[in-house]
């Protein structure tokens, strides 16, 4: 199965974690890294990898970027492993999917994560189980918000083990990526129908009812509480996430 699998990352400015990435990868054949321009070391990081081969292509939307990356790089494997960059395959995970033998109707596998901060992994994350292993033509990216989604064309099968998400990138550079990906939330909560919202999506477009949900949950619901200063450190992101979306609807209202 591992001969048959073409991993592919998005980077941007992803020296922190690239290195990281491509180090867990050594199994593959190709690796193919679609990049936005980045201005750090990431295209020389990624050159240290025979296996990886770097695409240089301007940024627009992250569903776009995907349907490139995996539509016109010339990827000729059945199955692509879709990845971020901070995402870390490791020796449990590698073997479980080298083990597989899908049959002909299965059309991805997903993957749970384990959320890191600095290293540090959590025992419980906001971040949802996706579809990153796929059949290569049964997957279709969507844009949704600041990201995509990967809608899948077939059954699709949950693996045991899970991945590491394991971001090293600075706070600031994360401040400045949430004042970025909140505008795009709020386009997209204020432009469907209350209906089509999920409860979460709900609560956040109420304007204040967010950010005290969200760490409600994540500390006594996920007992991030217990996960001392990286259990806190990880709350205190995503309910700052949700003030700044907070910040740009109530914005939106005032110029409305």
């Amino acid at each position: 199965m591992l001969a048959d699998i073409t991993p592919v990352i998005l980077t941007f400015n992803e020296a922190a974690n690239i290195g990281r990435s491509l180090e867990r990868l050594t199994w593959a054949r190709e690796i193919v890294i679609v990049d936005s321009g980045s201005t750090d070391e990431t295209a020389a990081i990624v050159a240290r990898f025979p296996n990886a081969r770097l695409v240089v292509r301007p940024f627009d939307t992250h569903a776009r970027q995907w349907r490139f990356a995996v539509e016109e790089t010339g990827i000729a494997s059945d199955w692509v492993l879709r990845l971020d960059a901070d995402y870390m395959v490791e020796p449990a995970l590698r073997e479980e999917i080298g083990g597989l033998r899908p049959d002909p109707g299965t059309a991805a596998y997903e993957i749970s994560f384990t959320y890191c901060i600095e290293g540090r992994p959590l025992r419980a994350s906001l971040y949802p189980a996706l579809p990153v292993l796929f059949r290569r033509g049964r997957g279709r990216f969507e844009q949704d918000g600041h990201t995509e989604k990967l809608r899948i064309d077939g059954p699709v099968v949950k693996l045991a083990n899970r991945l590491l998400h394991d971001d090293r990138k600075s706070l600031e550079r994360w401040l400045q990526s949430q004042s970025r990906y909140q505008v795009q939330e709020a386009e997209k909560l204020t432009a469907r129908p209350w209906s089509e919202l999920s409860w979460p999506d709900r609560l956040r477009r109420t304007r204040f009812l967010g950010p005290p949900a969200v760490a409600v949950h994540c500390l006594l619901v996920k007992g991030l509480l217990f996960d001392g200063s990286a259990g806190l450190l990880y709350t205190a992101q995503r309910v700052t996430a949700d003030i700044i979306l907070s910040m740009h609807l109530l914005r939106r209202d005032l110029d409305r």
